[in-house]
């Protein structure tokens, strides 16, 4: 399992990829190495190179928008490999991710549904496909209802429970708040929930939040969060079985779907607009 970027081994997204590998790495009777391509690779040394040092077979990568090129490099190199949670050009064959555009954009339909016309949009400080799908789906259906997109109401936020609870503190100092909020990334939601309550912020009649949910965290905070969701055990099972059918030749593919579909679960973190709130369009 190879990070491009930083280590996020204590996010429930990599929890959930984590235990859907599991299954595959038993049955294959394999052992599973987790490497950070930022560290680990020698100077003049190339990433099959380093692969190869490592003793390792095939490889599940990591990548962000920044660290495409190192996913494009070890595919191209002929080492068995699977991009998770992207997609490169000329590789879709070996690329499984999860498309939440559609299901961003039904969020945001949600809350506009409700009444909400200044929405907010809390997004992680590094771009990658799923945050970068979740902000388009979130542009797509402020279009649809004709609201202005605003820049000054995409937030960006460390991808942690701190970096959600400092922007509570932030949010709650801001005169024009706005009134709803979709937050793309399931840690930072925590933070931010945990925190509104410390501020006296209730949620949702203050603040209505739709959240993104990689398990079943939803159904443990208070509110239970309405959130887009995913299934990521799923998609490190997925990602399993497409190397081993590179890996061994018995071992079919079986057709793997290689694009997931995300899906909106509605909770009680969302409600009506019952007061105009200032600042609005």
């Amino acid at each position: 399992y190879l990070f491009t970027d930083s280590v996020t081994l204590s996010s429930p997204y990599d929890a959930g990829i984590m235990a859907g590998l599991s299954a595959g790495l038993e049955q294959h009777r394999l052992d599973l190495m987790i490497l950070n391509a930022r560290t680990c690779r020698q100077s003049g040394e190339t990433y099959s190179q380093m692969l190869r040092r490592k003793g390792v077979q095939g490889v599940i990568i990591r990548t962000t928008v920044q660290t495409r090129e190192v996913g494009l490099a070890i595919l191209e190199s002929g080492v068995p490999a699977v991009v998770l949670g992207d997609q490169i050009e000329g590789h879709e064959d070996v690329c499984v991710d999860v498309d939440s555009r559609d299901a961003s954009r039904d969020a945001v339909e949600h809350l506009i549904g409700l009444g909400h016309r200044d929405i907010g949009f809390c997004t992680n400080i590094v771009d990658d496909k799923d945050h970068l799908d979740r902000l388009a789906g979130y542009r797509w259906a402020l279009s649809n209802a004709g609201i202005d997109y605003d820049e000054r109401r995409q937030f960006r936020v460390p991808a942690n429970r701190q970096g959600g609870e400092q922007f509570v503190r932030r949010l709650a100092a801001m005169a024009d708040r706005p009134s709803a909020l979709f937050v793309a990334d399931p840690t930072t939601c925590i933070g931010i929930l945990t925190e509104a309550r410390r501020q006296g912020i209730d949620i949702p009649r203050d603040l209505s939040v739709v959240g993104f949910d990689d398990s079943e965290a939803r159904f443990s905070t208070s509110p239970e969060l309405t959130a887009v969701c995913q299934d990521s055990e799923l998609l490190g099972r997925q990602a399993m079985t497409i190397l081993m059918s590179k890996l061994k030749p018995d071992a079919a593919d079986a057709g793997e779907s290689r694009q997931l579909q995300a899906w909106l679960e509605v909770n009680a973190s969302t409600a009506m607009v019952t007061a105009p709130v200032e600042g609005s369009n």
